[in-house]
């Protein structure tokens, strides 16, 4: 059995409910979204094509791609809106006090 492994990624004030937060880790790129004052996470790039989700914009609960305008379910990681297809790798966040940490 292995140890869960949790990495401080952000502080939770620098989240913001419309922007979303590229983050680095552990030689991965994450995109962070604080949504509903809950945080989720997921890797930052498009599934579709390269385009960083970071630069891209939040609504209706959807995280969309600044490149083609697809979009991500920001709470599943499930493509909803073409050209996207293929779902998002997400990681479990956990917020203690001011600090978000992501299981990788």
């Amino acid at each position: 059995m292995t140890e869960e492994t949790w990495t401080r990624v952000a502080s939770l004030a620098s989240l913001d409910e419309d922007e979303p937060k590229a983050v680095f880790v552990k030689g991965k790129t994450i995109a962070l979204y604080l949504l509903d004052g809950t945080v989720y996470a997921s890797g930052n790039e498009c599934t579709h094509a390269f385009a960083m989700l970071s630069e891209g914009y939040i609504e209706a609960g959807k995280i969309f791609c600044p490149l083609h305008q697809g979009s991500f379910d920001i709470k599943t990681g499930t493509a909803v809106d073409e050209p996207c297809e293929e779902p998002l790798e997400t990681f479990e966040v956990r917020v203690e006090g001011d600090d978000v940490l992501v299981q990788l």
